[in-house]
């Protein structure tokens, strides 16, 4: 008879325990809200030679309130959770569903390579 042995993969980390951390440049507006300067071109190649020649090298996206205060708060140093306390402070429950929203929001920053979220040692 063989043995057969398992090997353990660990665990997922909880989003919530997570700190993101921002990637691209942005801009603060007047009333508070954040334009993203996503860069049109990622290539070394393109960066070097196209984008210098470019008058508008970086789309502009503006997020919302709520896509705003998540934004400031990805330094690296907050944790998901804690950005979470910050919406529920600040919206109350027009927030809600606060955690489907918020884990959604991140998740589509994160694909968009605007934001990395590094999981803990």
């Amino acid at each position: 008879m063989t043995k057969r042995t398992t090997t353990e993969q660990p665990a997922p980390p909880n989003l919530l325990d997570l700190k993101p951390v921002r990637r691209v440049t942005w801009e603060d507006l007047d009333d508070g809200r954040v334009v993203l300067l996503v860069p049109k071109f990622t290539h070394r190649f393109w960066v070097k030679w196209l984008m210098p020649r470019l008058r508008k090298p970086y789309f502009r996206v503006r997020l919302d309130e709520y896509g705003s205060l998540v934004w400031k708060h990805c330094d690296g140093e907050t944790s998901v959770s804690e950005i979470a306390e910050a919406m529920r402070e600040r919206f109350g429950d027009r927030a809600e569903p606060l955690h489907d929203r918020l884990g959604a929001f991140i998740k589509r920053l994160q694909h968009g390579d605007l934001i990395d979220v590094p999981r803990p040692a």
